[in-house]
């Protein structure tokens, strides 16, 4: 029976060359995946390797991929149409389970799963893969996971089940087809099961991090569309022209409530739908605690593994054909899940961890379980002769320091989104020169040197009180992990922005940072850094603003770590 068949092992393909990216897939060579596509239709393998050969040749003695134009939803004038390909098992197909992926933010529409959707159907599922519409060659406009994405979305099962037939149906999507993914889940109750990799749970928390403007964010999605030659909505570009210009926040905000699983995770929950997660450590376009909140927030089976990189980036060696232990995970999910098939995956931890740097893999039952106690490290003054506070395990004596917020510091998020994650995940995470670092533009502190290695896991939280000199405020707290020598790996991050304070008057700011699994080495110190400027985010600082950052007996002002 070709429901029964096993899944393949990968072939080898060469990278990219590392360079700034034009789409949120610089690792993906078109041609490389046409040409895997082409054969797969006519039988000629003669420009592939021998062993991507072969498992085309398997293929297409089980399946016929033939392009498709799926109808969408009717929307305005009428219907669209989503370029697609369905790979429909040759016997038997009515008895299969059947995966739909809609495709990430690119160009490159459905071609981005042509090698994952053939091994799916090797393993014996008819698989429908679709460009969303606004992409490509679909029809339609970008709507960024709307209503009618979501309604292409049960379109494109209608198709599926008319065309193939399926006994039971998963959704499988990447970045943006992974948050339609959720939103389809949520509203067709024939989904039985989910993969979202690099998603989002609540895209106003992305867009909007505790209340400071993602701009590099929107900036990115705004570059790759154009790149793409997407047809963005007039109401994408006026959300997205509005986050950039810091207009309409309640707005957008109610605009992404509606494009936000976590919206609607109660329909999810009602049905306990199994939902897969992969998210990066690092992530710097969907940040990982929006993701967690929804992971969170699931009654039923779910799973999330956590790795070293940033958007996609950790999946794509697996878009390629070679071996990516996160696509595995997902037809591991997807074979238990919506095939019964005993492989022991619903009985695992639920939170898996790649450790920065080293790489380690960590499995801990439940979130909750990330973490194994929690150690608080107060904010002091400088010592004597020293230039940078301290952190230290009990509160000093009160004190203030002030920081000038025009001008950005060597603290920074990262170089660029997803570039610097692929210099991570090849060992090669981003230097920073802390020395180099202004203390009139920065509030630094540090702690003693480990004199045993620091297992930070889970979200560090921030507390302290600071006096705006103006009504509007923004500062981006940077955690550092110091060598020796001064040189620095950034561990994690956050942004925190107060709109409606008065001048002069305190400010209590309760900062989670984004969640992380790192080690410390012995010897290595801890180093928080508080500044007003980030490329990464719009800060709300007028020009000359200060913060005066303080820490009194009644009110100390601390950082608490999650440790392991």
């Amino acid at each position: 029976m070709p429901c029964a068949i096993d899944e393949v092992d990968g072939t080898d393909v060469t990278s990219a060359e590392q360079t700034r990216p034009r789409s949120l897939y610089p690792e993906l060579d078109e041609g490389t995946l046409m040409r895997f596509f082409e054969a797969l239709v006519s039988g000629d393998t003669g420009r592939l390797a021998p062993s991507r050969a072969a498992e085309i040749d398997q293929a297409r003695e089980l399946v016929a991929p033939v392009r498709v134009k799926v109808p969408g939803a009717d929307v305005g004038a009428g219907s669209v149409e989503l370029d697609g390909v369905l790979w429909k098992q040759r016997t038997g197909a009515e008895q299969c389970p059947g995966i739909v992926m809609p495709s990430p933010w690119t160009g490159l529409g459905w071609l981005v799963y042509v090698v994952q959707a053939t091994r799916f159907a090797l393993a014996g599922y008819n698989v429908l893969t679709y460009t969303t519409r606004g992409f490509g060659a679909s029809g339609g406009e970008v709507e960024v996971a709307g209503e009618p994405d979501v309604k292409d979305a049960s379109r494109a099962l209608d198709y599926l089940i008319e065309q193939a037939g399926a006994t039971r149906v998963g959704f499988l999507g990447d970045s943006y087809g992974s948050g339609i993914s959720q939103l389809a889940a949520a509203q067709d109750e024939r989904i039985d099961a989910v993969v979202a990799l690099s998603t989002w749970g609540d895209l106003g928390e992305a867009f909007y991090e505790n209340t400071t403007r993602h701009v590099a964010a929107v900036q990115t999605l705004l570059g790759a569309a154009q790149q793409a030659g997407a047809r963005l909505s007039e109401s994408t570009q006026r959300v997205f022209g509005d986050v950039l210009s810091n207009q309409n926040i309640e707005a957008t905000l109610k605009w992404a409530a509606e494009r936000s699983p976590l919206t609607y995770v109660e329909r999810i929950n009602r049905r306990e739908v199994p939902v897969y997660f992969a998210h990066a450590w690092h992530e710097t376009l969907f940040p990982t605690n929006q993701t967690l909140r929804m992971f969170h927030a699931l009654t039923g089976p779910k799973r999330i593994n956590l790795s070293i990189g940033d958007h996609s980036s950790p999946e794509m060696t697996g878009m390629v054909g070679l071996p990516n232990r996160i696509w595995e995970d997902a037809h591991r999910w997807l074979n238990h899940h919506l095939k019964d098939v005993e492989n022991g995956i619903g009985d695992e931890d639920q939170v898996i961890s790649q450790i920065m740097w080293n790489k380690t893999l960590e499995s801990r039952p439940t979130w909750d379980a990330v973490t194994g106690r929690t150690e608080r490290l107060y904010l002091t003054a400088a010592p004597a002769g020293e230039d940078d506070g301290a952190l230290i395990d009990k509160p000093g004596s009160a004190w203030s320091t002030v920081i000038q917020t025009s001008a950005d510091t060597p603290a920074t998020v990262a170089d660029a989104i997803i570039t610097t994650g692929y210099a991570e995940m090849a060992g090669n995470p981003k230097t920073y020169p802390t020395g180099d670092i202004s203390h009139a533009d920065a509030g630094v502190w540090t702690s003693t040197p480990m004199a045993v290695a620091a297992r930070l896991r889970g979200i560090p939280r921030l507390h302290l009180t600071y006096t705006p000199s103006a009504g509007q405020s923004t500062f981006i707290a940077h955690l550092f992990d110091v060598a020796a020598d001064g040189s620095a790996h950034i561990i994690t991050h956050a942004p925190f922005t107060s709109l409606d304070a008065d001048p002069g008057q305190p400010v209590t700011a309760d900062v989670e940072l984004q969640a992380t699994g790192y080690d410390i080495p012995a010897g290595h110190r801890l180093m928080l850094v508080l500044d007003g400027t980030d490329p990464f985010y719009g800060d709300a600082n007028p020009p000359r603003a200060t913060l005066t950052i303080a820490s009194s007996q009644d009110d100390p002002s601390y950082l608490d770590i999650p440790l392991s």
